[in-house]
Order: structure tokens, then C-alpha cells, then sequence
């Protein structure tokens, strides 16, 4: 059962993977203050959630890059300006120091002594570790969080990061599956000490991780024997076993966007055009609750993605992601059910056919939503839906609809975007660029970390938005 935040802990900032705070270097990083684990613990997992929910353009522009908005007056994020607000370097910090540094601090402490404990912080490492990969490609990590030991450390390749996370994550599943006791308890804020929900969420995971590479030629063998184990070993069978966090109705404890949207008194954003259409189109139920009726008009207008949108002519941002208590999410069923249709088109022995986890993956969303069933069942007979009859291949079939149900995970919306090559995207209208591949390296490292900043610019093919990552091979 999901608990509730009613308190924000601190959580002890010391440093990230190349000195990125310069507050840490005059704090010991061998013998940090004397935190308890748990309350490391409770603050890397709520500073997780809030990286990823968050949709202030100084540290998240993943809802931007996956066309779900779009920027009114202020347009640089939308048309892929990462500079100006240095918007690699904030995510870059927020992930190593307030996530990862914190969990390893966790870790480290004397009282983190359970294989419950042990195997909740790894499983929450290898996910955030799996973002950072996705989102900027070969990073530090064998040399990372060593504080002064190293300050200037080593990029690792990807493609080998995420082959050792594989290792990682089986290391967790057992020690979760092998402990006697309930982890942190109540200090966890997404089980509150469900071991068993642990061991679905870290299988998963490791499914994720498996289906990622799927495309990578020298991979495939690992995908299909680390996806067909994870599936064995039991995934996420519903939204009632979502990765979710509830946040409290008051400050500090709300929804970040709930900050961005309603508390800040700013209009920054409407939907953008590209979700808009292509909902439109099919009738999408989930119209209702992605988007607002704010035109009185019950048509939902997107504005065009990338332009100067006025944010009283387009359709705005849904009321449910204007309530302070909306849930966070970093994994859910709809998209499990999603990524196994996609293993049982490459053949993967994971039971039922791509057709009903297609559509298990749909009405996960809707009904994670509040859609109405009879809706649900509606949508999924309109011939432009059906997977027998909607046009394309199975990689654009799925990836549509799979991009679609990630509305509000914006990471993983463009994620799907760049792994499927589906849906079709709009340029961006003053910059004239595609979307993405990956976000480029921090400045800091450019030139605190230089030597090891280059050898990796050059390893990727060069530290540009569109170097894809490895996985991204088609």
C-alpha cells in the first residue's frame, strides 16, 4: 500500500560525479555528517520522484522534448536550447548528489545491514543510473562518487554500463527475494516495507533494461534471456503494483507541478499541437483528462510545437496535474504490458500475443486515467486502434500508442519516441530542429573535467543533441 509524505527530510547534498556542487569541496566526503539511512533513503527516493515530475525548465524539459506541451511566451526549451538555462547541468547534479550520493551514503551506513535494505537502495540506483544513460550516453560511473578521491572521473561506455545494471539488478532481486526483514519500513514512501512489491518493481526494471537493447545486434541474445527471466520471475500485473509516490496536499510536500503550474501563477505552457492532432483524430477518451476544456468550446486546440503560443487560444494542461496531491510515477503497468507486446513480436517467450498486451497496454492507461470502461472498449474497436487494422509496422503500431499512454512521463514519452521512431514529430517552429537524441553534457564538465569530457564527446561521435545513444540504432 502506497504511504503518504507528511514530512520533507533533508537530504545530504555532498557531491556528484565531477565535483559539480562547489559547496562540496569543503565537506569530507570519506566521513559525511552522521544522517540515518533511512532518512537518506527517504530523501533520494522523494528527490527521484521530483526530478522526474517536475516541469521547471531549469531542470526538466523531458515533457517538451516528447511534444506532449509546448512554451507560451518564453520558447527556447521547446526548440531544444539546453544552454541557456544550463538545464544539463542541473539534471546532472540533482541525479548524482541529491539521488545517487544520498543512496550511497545509505548504503554505507552501519545500520543499513538487511538484504531488505541493501536491495531496495540498489534497485533505486540501477534506475537512476539507467536515466542517466538514456538521457546523455557514455557517463562517469566506475570512477563516480568518490568525492575528493576523484574528482575528475572517467566516462564509462553505455552499452557497458547497462550490461553491468543487468548484473546489478539480479544482485538486488536477490537479496530482496532472500530477506527476512521489511527494508526501510514505513521510511519507504512508494511500499511502505512491501518487499514483494519491491521484487516486481526490480524485475520490471530489469525487463526495461532487457527491452531497451533489444535492438543492439550484439545485445540480442542478453535482451531476450534477461527479458524472458524477468518476465518468469513476475512483473508488474497491474496499476495497483504502479511505482508511485503520493504527495501531500501542502508544501513542501506537493506535486512539483502543482508548483510549476498553480503556486508559481505563471502560464508557461499549453498542449502541444502534436499530441493534440493525433488525439483528435482517433477520439482519444483521454482527452478529458490529459487536456482542459479551458476554450468552453469542448474541442481541445493544441498550440503549434515550438512557437509563440498565446495561452489563452490553445487548450491547456488537464486539472488532475493541477492538484497538489497528483501521484508520482516511475514505472507503471501500462507500460509493462506495452514493451511485452514488443517482446512477443521479436519472439520472446513471455506469453499472450503482441495484440492482447497491445491492448492491455491501452486500457492499463485508460483506466490509470479514470477513463469509463465502455469507453476503453470503444477505443480499442476503432480500426485506426485495433492492432490488427491500424496502419503501420509493429514498431509504429506500438510505439504510437505506447508514446500516447506515457502523457506526463515525459521521459519516457520521448524515450518510446526515440526507440520506436513513432509517432512522426513536428520540427520545432523557430529553431527548425528535430527532436533530440540525448541531452549534451554539462558545461561544468567541459571544463572542470575536461580531458575525460572529451575522450567521451569523441567515444559518442561527438556531444551533440542529435548523437543517438547506443541502443537508439534505427
Amino acid at each position: 500500500m502506497k504511504k503518504y509524505l507528511i514530512i520533507l527530510l533533508g537530504t545530504l547534498a555532498v557531491s556528484c560525479a565531477s565535483d559539480e556542487t562547489y559547496d562540496s569541496l569543503n565537506k569530507d566526503q570519506n566521513n559525511p555528517p552522521d544522517v540515518p539511512s533511512r532518512t537518506l533513503f527517504t530523501g533520494a527516493t522523494k528527490n527521484l520522484f521530483d526530478q522526474m515530475e517536475s516541469t521547471n525548465v531549469n531542470t526538466n524539459v523531458y515533457r517538451l522534448f516528447a511534444q506532449y506541451w509546448t512554451e507560451t511566451t518564453y520558447i527556447d526549451e521547446s526548440n531544444y536550447d539546453l544552454t541557456t538555462r544550463n538545464i544539463p547541468s542541473n539534471h546532472w547534479t540533482e541525479m548524482f548528489t541529491n539521488v545517487l550520493y544520498d543512496l550511497k551514503d545509505a548504503k554505507n551506513k552501519p545500520d543499513t545491514d538487511t538484504d531488505g535494505k541493501k536491495g531496495m537502495i540498489e534497485v533505486l540506483e540501477v534506475y537512476t543510473w539507467q536515466q542517466l544513460v538514456d538521457t546523455f550516453g557514455n557517463i562517469p560511473y566506475s570512477e563516480a562518487l568518490l568525492g575528493r578521491e576523484n574528482q575528475n572521473p572517467a566516462y564509462d561506455d553505455a552499452q557497458t554500463i547497462y550490461q553491468d545494471l543487468l548484473v546489478r539488478i539480479d544482485a538486488a532481486i536477490l537479496k530482496l527475494s532472500s530477506a527476512t526483514d521489511n527494508g526501510f519500513e514505513d521510511a519507504d514512501l512508494i511500499f511502505n516495507g512491501d518487499l514483494g512489491q519491491w521484487i516486481k518493481f526490480a524485475n520490471s526494471l530489469k525487463f526495461k533494461l532487457a527491452m531497451r537493447i533489444a535492438d543492439v545486434s550484439s545485445l540480442a541474445t542478453l535482451s531476450q534471456t534477461a527479458a524472458q527471466d524477468a518476465y518468469n520471475a513476475g512483473l508488474i500485473a497491474s496499476n495497483s503494483d504502479n511505482v508511485t509516490l503520493s504527495y501531500g496536499a501542502a508544501t513542501p510536500n506537493t506535486n512539483p507541478l502543482w508548483v510549476d503550474l498553480v503556486q508559481s501563477g505563471r502560464q508557461d505552457f499549453v498542449v502541444a499541437n502534436t499530441i493534440v492532432d493525433y488525439m483528435n483524430t482517433l477520439s482519444d477518451p483521454r482527452r478529458a483528462f490529459y487536456f482542459d476544456d479551458n476554450l468552453g468550446t469542448g474541442s481541445y486546440v493544441g498550440g503549434p510545437y515550438g512557437d509563440n503560443n498565446s495561452f489563452f487560444s490553445y487548450t491547456h494542461v488537464g486539472e488532475l496535474m493541477h492538484q497538489p496531491t497528483f501521484r508520482g510515477v516511475l514505472m507503471d503497468y501500462s507500460e509493462i504490458e506495452f514493451l511485452l507486446a514488443e517482446a512477443a513480436e521479436r519472439g520472446y517467450a513471455v506469453g499472450g500475443t503482441a495484440e492482447t498486451h497491445y491492448n492491455n497496454g491501452i486500457t492499463a492507461s485508460m483506466e490509470d486515467w479514470g477513463v469509463a470502461t465502455v469507453d476503453a472498449s470503444a477505443y480499442l474497436l476503432n480500426p485506426s486502434v485495433a492492432y490488427t487494422t491500424a496502419t503501420g509496422t509493429w514498431r509504429e503500431k506500438i510505439g504510437f500508442q505506447f508514446w500516447l499512454a506515457m502523457y506526463n512521463r515525459g521521459f519516457e514519452g520521448w524515450s518510446v519516441y526515440r526507440k520506436y521512431d513513432a509517432p512522426a514529430m513536428n520540427v520545432a517552429a523557430d529553431s527548425g530542429l528535430d527532436v533530440p537524441k540525448r541531452y549534451t553534457y554539462p558545461l561544468r564538465e567541459q571544463t572542470i573535467n575536461i580531458t575525460n569530457y572529451s575522450a567521451a564527446s569523441a567515444a559518442i561521435g561527438g556531444d551533440e543533441l542529435d548523437t543517438p545513444i547506443f541502443w537508439d540504432v534505427n
